[in-house]
């Protein structure tokens, strides 16, 4: 967070260093990051547990990065990796769609004018 101190009022600057010194308050009695791991990892050695295996690699981030995307996306029941395209563009050969998600300007375009999805199908 970045504050311009410069345009603070002088009762604006009060409170910010009220705020301020709280907070470091707060983190001085915070136990060093490196102690609380080494505790964590003791209870989940006790428990037959690693680090790894609960969270993904040490240091990986946060508890909601616990389960890799592929994991929670196959949970959600969508399935993953790349799908060949459906459709194709008959005036540009390069555009292509699989099928999902919006469709392209050229699919758009073409259906306005009268078209039928059908009609572009990669045989």
């Amino acid at each position: 967070m970045s504050v311009n101190i410069e345009n603070l009022s002088p009762q604006e600057l009060a409170a910010l260093i009220k705020r301020a010194n709280s907070r470091r308050k707060v983190l001085a009695k915070r136990k060093p990051a490196a102690q609380t791991k080494a505790a964590v990892a003791k209870v989940l050695k006790s428990a037959g547990w690693t680090f790894e295996e609960l969270y993904g690699k040490a240091g990986g981030g946060s508890v909601a990065a616990a389960a890799p995307k592929k994991a929670r996306k196959a949970a959600k029941g969508r399935s993953t990796g790349k799908v060949p395209p459906k459709y194709r563009n008959p005036t540009n050969e390069k555009d292509t769609w699989t099928g999902r998600g919006r469709q392209p300007r050229w699919v758009a375009a073409e259906i306005a004018k009268g078209r039928k999805l059908e009609e572009f199908l990669i045989k």
